[in-house]
């Protein structure tokens, strides 16, 4: 992929995650970010935003939103101008806005769009709603030249991850498959330090292996601004 490709951040507005799934004593708010990613043949959407969800859950998480039109608008772009989605999962978190690119493919692994049909999972109505268009994938796949779907399962068996490959280096919009960067780099670097500290734990995702095959420049994450760039020289 030539250099003309881009990819764009786009805040979505926040949710507080509650202590009891931060790991600590105190709730975290985090942001909810998608990824604008221009390319040759139009605009691929990497995440929705947050959907409007039932009152328990509205409560659990108090998101704060920002419409999906504006946050497109301050990049240049329309919901017309759209031309593929790609759902990391189907959490009402991350597809909120899929109901607003009603005819638009949504990309999305068909294990994850199994589990959001069987119920108990997600908000229904944004799943299957009026004009709601899948494209089903298993596993791995080139969806454009250049751009390819990693399926990174752990924060749900489904997930998945968008690798950009630019001519400056990969980047990989990582989604939910690590809530934070320095949780990234800290596997990063226990994956390099394995052979003189086998002591310490290596990453567990099974993915791990593929993705550091890419050798990605840059990884970018749903829930956290801060970027994962490499130490210089290596």
């Amino acid at each position: 992929m030539g250099n003309d490709t881009a990819v764009r951040r786009l805040g979505l507005g926040h949710v507080v995650r509650p202590a009891s799934e931060t790991g600590g004593p105190l709730p975290r708010v985090e942001p909810v970010l998608a990824y604008l990613v221009r390319y040759d043949q139009g605009l691929l959407l990497f995440d929705t935003g947050i959907g409007h969800a039932d009152p328990e859950t509205e409560a659990h998480y108090r998101p704060r939103r920002r419409a999906l039109p504006a946050a497109l608008s301050a990049a240049g772009a329309t919901l017309a101008d759209i031309s593929l989605v790609v759902n990391c999962h189907l959490h009402f978190d991350h597809c909120g806005g899929n109901p607003s690119l009603a005819g638009k493919p949504i990309l999305v692994q068909d294990v994850e769009l199994a589990t959001a049909r069987r119920g108990d999972y997600t908000i229904d109505e944004l799943i299957d709603f009026p004009g709601a268009c899948y494209e089903e994938l298993t596993g791995e796949a080139e969806i454009r030249p250049g751009i390819w779907i990693l399926p990174t399962p752990g924060h749900t068996d489904g997930h998945q991850s968008l690798v950009v490959r630019r001519g400056d280096g990969t980047v990989i919009l990582a989604g939910q498959a690590y809530d934070r960067a320095s949780d990234f780099a800290a596997d990063h670097l226990a994956r390099l330090a394995a052979p003189d500290a086998p002591d310490v734990p290596p990453p567990t995702p099974r993915w791990w292996d593929r993705l550091a095959a890419l050798d990605p420049r840059r990884v970018l994450f749903a829930h956290d601004c801060a970027v994962w760039e490499p130490p210089a020289g290596s």
